[in-house]
């Protein structure tokens, strides 16, 4: 058995390797690629998995550390800065999608058991595909990052709560008392786990980090323990691994833990996709035709207006509630699983499922694109969205500056932009910093620096900065298209001005430089270049270099005092 396992599991692998190439030759998204792999592997094509079991193991395995990781960025200051907004949304956007969509499936003459039911399942969109894409565009520590996934929680739990009530009607359970019991656990289990997060993580993580090695083996069992905790006692496992890694979001080594669990959740997480892939059921539905294209149409363009009309009611931007909006133009494995539920207790046809499923794969695929070319589109539609933007000032703009000119504009407050900022204090020049998460915004005003929350790529935000008297920008930025786009902004208005980039690639920096970038930096041969000059400058004495070394630590240990542990850059 194993060894079977071992051997489809080879198979299934070198075929995502094929698939996955093709998809990079034609730059098409890795994740249509991983669901088309478990379609090709599934019983309609090569009917090469048959050892479902391991494989949805390790596919769990993949979405628990996944949903960990995601945890870790969500500290209690997030979760209060974005619960408002997530909860709205994410309630209204379920109640409006299931009540328009049952009325849109009783028109197109289905039954109103049936109606009901795929109304339920269109209203979820799925977390772990979300969560992975936003991850990989670098977008989870965005604003519209945070207030998405907060927004897609809720509709975990509501989805939860349905599945146990549905799964509770064939057994003839008491609902009143499973919703009192469900209730108080939870509330029991999250004082505990708060609790514990405040007063035994802190402590216990710092002795552990003793140990790289031993903080990652940490790290998992503690996400595969509080995962089974919570599938034992009921509730879901994704939210046992999600609360996981919240109970460790406030600890200073949660950047060291994130980067070391990558490769294996990445691993894992393709698993996952490519069973999705292989379950998915195909009969003849050609009488489905017109209302799968009706319904694909009414997710992919209903679900993110909803979201648009209520972001911009709570007066935020028309572009955090676009994009915003985007990561719920798709329907949920939960979905599948909720009809399967439904077709398991009698009230559905295998045929339902099967028009789900359709559903699902055109959802899931047109919603990657939107996503991932959210920004090009948004450039596109943006002066037609204006009418879902309330007028005035808006709680997401984070404007912490009176002035419009300024000498010297850093874009991204990083590692390396901290180091700016200490040198621009001592030039005593006028400087503005622009960055794209609202916390480090919002820490930056309490010390009185000139700030402002900006996404560089809102090329309309860039229009309300005057560039023409500027006399430096500085970009810790390392995404290629959006320094493209600044330095030909900035060159609009200023042809003078000294613009820094960061670039990870050596063509790419050519291109900067082609494109009007006075100088680019790369970090990849900075340490190179400073070590050699500091071998210039001090040969071979031994003195000089045990005080660069005093110097260095007072430096690193003043970093460790702002908790600067591991260098974040924006794919």
């Amino acid at each position: 058995m194993i060894d079977q396992a071992f051997i489809e599991l080879s198979k299934i692998v070198f075929i995502v390797i094929i698939v996955a190439g093709i998809m990079k030759l034609l730059r098409q998204p890795l994740i249509i690629g991983y669901v088309f792999t478990g379609i090709l592997a599934g019983p309609y094509v090569l009917n090469i998995v048959s050892s479902t079991t391991t494989i949805s193991t390790f596919s769990h395995i993949g979405i628990a550390l996944l949903l960990f990781m995601v945890g870790l960025n969500l500290n209690p200051k997030i979760i209060k800065d974005v619960g408002k907004v997530s909860l709205i949304t994410g309630l209204g956007q379920v109640i409006f999608t299931s009540l328009v969509g049952y009325f849109i499936l009783k028109l197109l003459g289905f039954s109103t058991i049936v109606s009901i039911y795929v109304a339920i399942a269109l209203t979820f969109s799925s977390t772990i595909i979300i969560t992975k894409l936003l991850s990989d565009k670098g977008d989870l520590e965005t604003l519209y990052g945070k207030i998405s996934v907060g927004f897609l929680i809720v509709q975990d739990l509501v989805v939860i709560l349905i599945l146990m009530i549905i799964s509770a009607i064939p057994s003839g359970m008491n609902l009143i008392d499973l919703a009192v019991g469900t209730v108080l656990k939870g509330l029991g289990l999250i004082v505990f786990l708060f609790l514990l997060s405040i007063y035994v993580m802190p402590q216990l993580i710092q002795k552990i980090a003793k140990s790289q090695e031993f903080l990652l083996l940490f790290a998992i069992g503690w996400c595969l323990t509080l995962a089974s905790l919570f599938y034992y006692l009921n509730f879901s496992m994704e939210i046992g691994a999600l609360l996981a890694g919240i109970t460790l979001a406030a600890s200073p080594y949660r950047h060291e833990i994130s980067a070391k669990m990558k490769p294996l959740r990445d691993f894992f997480i393709i698993l996952f996709f490519i069973l999705l892939g292989s379950q998915m059921v195909f009969v003849d539905i050609s009488q489905y035709i017109i209302p799968i294209i009706i319904l694909s149409l009414f997710i992919i363009i209903g679900n993110p207006l909803i979201v648009m009309i209520l972001m911009g009611a709570l007066n935020y931007t028309k572009r955090n509630s676009f994009l915003a909006g985007l990561t719920v133009a798709q329907i949920s494995e939960f979905s599948l699983i909720f009809i399967a539920l439904g077709v398991s207790v009698g009230h559905l046809s295998n045929e339902i499922l099967s028009f789900v499923t359709v559903i699902g794969l055109v959802t899931i695929t047109g919603s990657t694109y939107l996503i991932l070319y959210a920004n090009k589109i948004y450039s596109i539609l943006s002066k037609y969205l204006k009418i879902f933007e309330r007028k005035g000032e808006k709680v997401d703009e984070h404007k912490y500056h009176k002035e419009n000119v300024y000498e010297i504009i850093l874009f991204g407050c990083n590692h390396m932009g901290h180091d700016l900022i200490d040198s621009f204090k001592k030039m005593k020049k006028k400087f503005l910093v622009i960055d794209y998460d609202p916390e480090v915004v919002v820490g930056l005003a309490k010390k009185k620096i000139d700030c402002r929350y900006i996404d560089i790529g809102d090329y309309e935000a860039l229009n309300e900065l005057d560039f023409s008297k500027l006399k430096m920008a500085i970009s810790t930025i390392s995404n290629t298209d959006t320094n493209m786009m600044l330095i030909n902004k900035i060159r609009e208005s200023n042809k003078k001005s000294i613009i820094i980039v960061v670039s990870e690639q050596i063509d790419e920096a050519i291109s900067l430089y082609k494109k009007g970038a006075t100088y680019v930096l790369m970090p990849e041969f900075l340490g190179g270049s400073h070590t050699s000059a500091m071998i210039e400058r001090h040969g071979l004495d031994v003195d000089k270099f045990l005080k660069e070394k005093v110097s260095h630590l007072t430096y690193l240990k003043n970093r460790k005092t702002l908790k600067h542990r591991h260098p974040k850059r924006r794919k």
